[in-house]
Protein backbone atom coordinates (compact mmCIF):
# COMPACT_ATOMS: atom_id res chain seq x y z
CA UNK A 1 0.00 0.00 0.00
CA UNK A 2 0.72 3.36 -0.50
CA UNK A 3 0.25 6.70 0.93
CA UNK A 4 -0.88 9.86 -0.74
CA UNK A 5 2.17 11.57 0.23
CA UNK A 6 4.13 9.40 -1.34
CA UNK A 7 2.94 9.40 -4.76
CA UNK A 8 5.28 10.52 -7.32
CA UNK A 9 4.88 10.82 -11.59
CA UNK A 10 5.46 7.80 -13.47
CA UNK A 11 4.02 5.51 -10.16
CA UNK A 12 1.59 2.75 -11.35
CA UNK A 13 -1.53 2.89 -8.71
CA UNK A 14 -4.46 0.28 -8.62
CA UNK A 15 -7.67 1.34 -8.35
CA UNK A 16 -10.96 -0.12 -8.20
CA UNK A 17 -9.02 -3.02 -10.10
CA UNK A 18 -7.99 -0.27 -12.66
CA UNK A 19 -4.28 0.57 -13.03
CA UNK A 20 -3.42 4.12 -13.39
CA UNK A 21 -0.32 6.07 -13.81
CA UNK A 22 0.27 8.97 -12.11
CA UNK A 23 0.82 12.14 -14.44
CA UNK A 24 1.00 14.96 -11.78
CA UNK A 25 0.26 14.86 -7.75
CA UNK A 26 -0.61 18.26 -6.21
CA UNK A 27 -1.06 18.76 -2.21
CA UNK A 28 -3.84 21.33 -1.36
CA UNK A 29 -4.06 22.66 2.35
CA UNK A 30 -7.42 24.61 2.76
CA UNK A 31 -8.70 26.70 5.51
CA UNK A 32 -9.80 24.85 7.51
CA UNK A 33 -10.57 21.04 7.47
CA UNK A 34 -8.21 18.04 5.86
CA UNK A 35 -5.77 18.61 2.97
CA UNK A 36 -6.39 16.92 0.03
CA UNK A 37 -4.95 15.55 -3.14
CA UNK A 38 -5.43 16.23 -6.53
CA UNK A 39 -4.20 14.01 -9.02
CA UNK A 40 -4.15 13.64 -12.72
CA UNK A 41 -3.89 10.02 -13.24
CA UNK A 42 -3.86 8.06 -16.72
CA UNK A 43 -5.49 4.67 -17.32
CA UNK A 44 -3.35 2.28 -18.83
CA UNK A 45 -5.46 -0.42 -20.26
CA UNK A 46 -8.33 2.55 -21.63
CA UNK A 47 -5.17 5.40 -22.46
CA UNK A 48 -8.24 7.85 -20.97
CA UNK A 49 -6.72 10.60 -18.38
CA UNK A 50 -8.86 11.60 -15.59
CA UNK A 51 -8.06 14.14 -12.58
CA UNK A 52 -9.27 13.04 -8.97
CA UNK A 53 -9.36 14.40 -5.69
CA UNK A 54 -9.07 12.54 -2.34
CA UNK A 55 -8.29 13.26 1.40
CA UNK A 56 -4.89 13.43 2.36
CA UNK A 57 -3.42 9.79 4.26
CA UNK A 58 -5.89 7.73 1.60
CA UNK A 59 -3.93 4.16 0.43
CA UNK A 60 -3.85 3.07 -3.03
CA UNK A 61 -2.01 -0.39 -3.72
CA UNK A 62 1.33 -0.18 -5.63
CA UNK A 63 1.08 -1.94 -8.92
CA UNK A 64 3.95 -2.86 -10.16
CA UNK A 65 5.25 -3.32 -13.69
CA UNK A 66 7.90 -4.87 -15.44
CA UNK A 67 9.04 -3.42 -18.58
CA UNK A 68 10.39 -5.74 -21.21
CA UNK A 69 12.45 -4.36 -24.47
CA UNK A 70 10.65 -5.06 -27.69
CA UNK A 71 10.66 -4.25 -31.48
CA UNK A 72 7.07 -3.13 -32.76
CA UNK A 73 7.20 -4.82 -35.92
CA UNK A 74 3.91 -4.48 -37.76
CA UNK A 75 -0.02 -2.94 -37.87
CA UNK A 76 -2.32 -5.39 -39.23
CA UNK A 77 -5.84 -3.78 -39.09
CA UNK A 78 -6.41 -2.59 -35.56
CA UNK A 79 -4.03 -4.73 -34.14
CA UNK A 80 -0.41 -3.88 -33.37
CA UNK A 81 2.50 -6.51 -33.44
CA UNK A 82 5.44 -6.67 -30.66
CA UNK A 83 8.42 -8.90 -30.51
CA UNK A 84 10.00 -9.57 -27.19
CA UNK A 85 13.81 -8.85 -27.58
CA UNK A 86 15.10 -11.42 -25.13
CA UNK A 87 12.25 -14.20 -25.23
CA UNK A 88 11.12 -13.62 -29.10
CA UNK A 89 7.73 -14.13 -28.01
CA UNK A 90 5.12 -12.11 -30.25
CA UNK A 91 2.27 -9.95 -28.44
CA UNK A 92 -0.38 -8.36 -29.65
CA UNK A 93 -2.22 -4.80 -28.57
CA UNK A 94 -4.86 -2.87 -29.70
CA UNK A 95 -5.24 0.71 -29.83
CA UNK A 96 -7.64 0.67 -26.62
CA UNK A 97 -4.37 -0.48 -24.61
CA UNK A 98 -1.98 1.50 -26.66
CA UNK A 99 -3.82 4.87 -26.51
CA UNK A 100 -1.93 7.62 -28.21
CA UNK A 101 1.42 5.82 -28.68
CA UNK A 102 -0.40 4.87 -32.09
CA UNK A 103 0.46 8.52 -33.43
CA UNK A 104 4.53 7.29 -33.01
CA UNK A 105 4.88 3.84 -33.91
CA UNK A 106 7.10 2.85 -36.91
CA UNK A 107 7.61 -0.51 -38.14
CA UNK A 108 11.26 -1.55 -36.27
CA UNK A 109 11.21 0.99 -33.53
CA UNK A 110 12.39 -0.13 -29.79
CA UNK A 111 9.92 0.22 -27.02
CA UNK A 112 9.36 -0.64 -23.93
CA UNK A 113 6.71 -3.19 -23.26
CA UNK A 114 5.08 -2.80 -19.51
CA UNK A 115 3.44 -6.10 -18.42
CA UNK A 116 1.24 -6.69 -15.20
CA UNK A 117 0.95 -10.24 -14.00
CA UNK A 118 2.39 -11.16 -17.13
CA UNK A 119 -0.55 -9.36 -19.02
CA UNK A 120 0.69 -6.10 -21.38
CA UNK A 121 -0.71 -3.10 -20.46
CA UNK A 122 0.91 -0.57 -21.97
CA UNK A 123 3.70 0.53 -24.05
CA UNK A 124 6.53 2.99 -23.10
CA UNK A 125 7.66 5.39 -25.81
CA UNK A 126 10.87 6.97 -26.30
CA UNK A 127 11.21 11.06 -25.10
CA UNK A 128 10.72 11.76 -28.95
CA UNK A 129 10.57 10.08 -32.24
CA UNK A 130 11.58 11.40 -35.78
CA UNK A 131 8.52 11.18 -38.57
CA UNK A 132 8.48 12.20 -41.92
CA UNK A 133 6.39 14.90 -42.94
CA UNK A 134 4.62 13.72 -45.72
CA UNK A 135 2.20 16.55 -46.08
CA UNK A 136 2.24 20.18 -45.23
CA UNK A 137 1.10 23.46 -46.98
CA UNK A 138 4.41 25.09 -48.49
CA UNK A 139 5.58 28.29 -47.12
CA UNK A 140 5.98 31.84 -48.83
CA UNK A 141 8.11 34.08 -49.03
CA UNK A 142 8.15 36.48 -45.76
CA UNK A 143 6.41 33.58 -43.87
CA UNK A 144 9.26 33.03 -41.59
CA UNK A 145 9.16 36.64 -40.05
CA UNK A 146 6.25 35.96 -38.22
CA UNK A 147 7.86 32.75 -36.53
CA UNK A 148 4.46 30.90 -37.23
CA UNK A 149 3.43 27.58 -37.72
CA UNK A 150 1.36 25.70 -40.15
CA UNK A 151 -0.44 22.09 -39.98
CA UNK A 152 1.69 19.46 -40.92
CA UNK A 153 0.67 15.32 -41.93
CA UNK A 154 3.41 12.71 -40.68
CA UNK A 155 3.84 9.42 -42.19
CA UNK A 156 1.76 8.06 -39.12
CA UNK A 157 -1.13 10.34 -39.35
CA UNK A 158 -0.59 12.59 -37.04
CA UNK A 159 -1.39 16.04 -37.78
CA UNK A 160 1.21 19.05 -35.62
CA UNK A 161 2.21 22.17 -36.07
CA UNK A 162 5.64 22.87 -37.26
CA UNK A 163 7.49 25.96 -38.68
CA UNK A 164 7.15 27.48 -42.16
CA UNK A 165 10.11 26.16 -43.14
CA UNK A 166 9.36 22.20 -42.90
CA UNK A 167 8.23 21.09 -46.20
CA UNK A 168 7.13 17.88 -47.75
CA UNK A 169 9.64 14.79 -47.39
CA UNK A 170 11.18 16.86 -44.33
CA UNK A 171 11.96 14.54 -41.03
CA UNK A 172 10.82 15.86 -37.97
CA UNK A 173 11.80 15.12 -33.92
CA UNK A 174 8.78 15.32 -31.90
CA UNK A 175 8.33 14.83 -28.41
CA UNK A 176 6.09 11.98 -27.54
CA UNK A 177 5.11 13.11 -24.29
CA UNK A 178 2.87 16.53 -25.72
CA UNK A 179 2.72 16.41 -29.30
CA UNK A 180 4.45 18.79 -30.16
CA UNK A 181 7.67 19.51 -32.91
CA UNK A 182 11.03 19.97 -31.15
CA UNK A 183 13.28 20.49 -34.35
CA UNK A 184 14.34 19.27 -37.90
CA UNK A 185 16.16 15.95 -37.40
CA UNK A 186 18.98 15.52 -39.64
CA UNK A 187 18.73 11.92 -40.86
CA UNK A 188 15.54 9.25 -39.91
CA UNK A 189 16.03 6.39 -37.22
Amino acid sequence: MIETGDLRRGMTIEIDGELYQVLDVEHLKLGRGTAQVRMRLRNLRAGHIIDRTVQAGTRFVRAYLEARTAQFLYKEGDIYHFLDQETYEEYTLGPDVLGDAVNYLKEGMQVELLFHRDQPVAIELPTAVDLKVIETPPAFRGDTAAGGTKPATLETGLVIQVPFFIDVGDVVRVDTRTGEYIERATAEG
